[in-house]
């Protein structure tokens, strides 16, 4: 099913009766973003991502690679793709984020060192780039760290705010999660259920869960972004699909959302090719990375047994598998591995022979697959515009045939 829509719930009243302490304003329909008379033009509705470089759990984390494709870079490319935006733009005080922005097609508003503190928050960047945007009357914040936004997503909701005239709508998922009341010693000594009757627990499919904000987008007119808002008026939320519910602010293992994001990611409008030839560097990925040396100084390696396994299943696919090391090797102690592929060791320039081999099978880049070592590949093939990625052997072929393209 896709991204599912049945909860356009708005917020224009206080659904339980409660006291609306806190809550934010009901705004009045005014001219500004279409919704008075006399409007000539559409609203400006701009993408926003914003992307510091002080990032301290991961340095640099918004353009550090993610299955191939720097972090940001997946999400530029689902708001490029969903042509509902008039205009996209990165907000950033970083030169090297600016540049992957440029790349990606998106433009450049420089932060302020002011926005850019440990202690600003988003709506501060946002309102300092209104400041410098009249044009703009809708902002759709999407995080850079959700790197499975897909652009149905976000065409579902520039109708919902164009067509059905919310003023804010946010993404949310749904989750099954029984919550409890947290014990603080001298002031609660005893936990309590917060959503559930433990003598009636609910079976996962007699419940509906609870939405909770997964942090993917944020739109908001602009009209309530300047009264300090990023939710309220006419509001909704838009709720997403789990597994597209990817946010590496939390989810820190890299290697894992890598996998989630291979599986669930959005590649771009043109059909992925399938995977003909696959290069696997030895050290570190085909081996352990170790090497013993035995008394009379011949080199010992080992390796593990579902990688030869992985690379017999990609051969019966039809996959052509060829191994590549700039080491030295003895090829004599490969071959004694038995997985009857063909290799060139002593490699100072990889691309080279990689091309050498794609241009002998009649080969575009993007039906060209690269498992190696990240240091390796940045020096030796990256310079190309090739992407690759680090990855275990993959459990199917189609598996691999989806996961490393190296596209120019």
């Amino acid at each position: 099913m896709d991204s599912v829509e049945k909860g356009a719930a708005t917020s224009v009243s206080n659904p339980r009766g409660r006291p609306s302490r806190g809550r934010p304003p009901k705004l009045q329909r005014n001219s500004r973003g279409g919704q008075g008379r006399g409007v000539e033009k559409p609203p400006h509705m701009a993408a926003l991502i914003l992307a510091r470089g002080g990032s301290k759990g991961i340095p640099l984390k918004n353009i550090k690679h993610l299955a191939g494709v720097p972090l940001i870079g997946w999400v530029l490319r689902a708001a490029l793709d969903s042509g509902v935006f008039q205009s996209i733009w990165v907000s950033t005080d970083h030169d090297e984020i600016e540049n992957v922005a440029k790349q990606f097609g998106a433009q450049v508003h420089r932060r302020s060192s002011e926005a850019s503190k440990d202690s600003s928050t988003s709506l501060d960047a946002i309102i300092e780039f209104l400041n410098y945007h009249n044009e703009v009357d809708i902002v759709g914040n999407i995080q850079a760290t959700s790197p499975c936004l897909h652009p149905t997503d976000l065409q579902k909701v520039a109708e919902m705010i164009r067509e059905e005239g919310y003023d804010s709508v946010f993404s949310v998922v749904r989750r099954h999660q029984f919550r409890w009341g947290e014990i603080q010693k001298g002031v609660r000594e005893m936990t309590e259920p917060l959503n559930l009757n433990p003598a009636k627990r609910p079976r996962r499919q007699d419940w509906d869960g609870e939405l909770y904000e997964n942090g993917s987008f944020y739109f908001a007119k602009r009209h309530l972004i300047e009264m300090g808002y990023l939710q309220g008026g006419k509001m909704a939320y838009y709720e997403m699909r789990a597994e597209h519910s990817v946010d590496i602010d939390v989810d820190i293992d890299w290697p894992i959302a890598e996998q989630r994001v291979l599986r669930y990611g959005y590649f771009g409008k043109e059909k992925l090719k399938e995977i003909k030839l696959f290069v696997c560097n030895i050290d570190g990925c085909l081996t352990n990375g170790h090497i013993y040396v035995s008394g009379d100084q011949k080199e010992i390696i080992s390796y593990d047994v579902k990688d030869a396994i992985g690379i017999s299943l990609l051969k019966k696919s039809g996959i052509e598998v060829r191994l590549i090391s700039e080491r030295a090797c003895s090829k004599q102690t490969l071959s004694s591995l038995k997985l009857d592929c063909k290799m060139e060791v002593n490699v100072p320039d990889k691309l080279a022979v990689v091309d050498e081999w794609r241009k002998e099978m009649g080969l575009c880049w993007k039906e060209v697959a690269y498992l190696g070592c990240h240091s390796v590949v940045s020096h030796s093939l990256r310079p190309s515009g090739l992407q690759h990625t680090r990855l275990p052997c993959p459990p199917s072929p189609r598996a691999c045939s989806n996961s490393c393209p190296l596209s120019q």
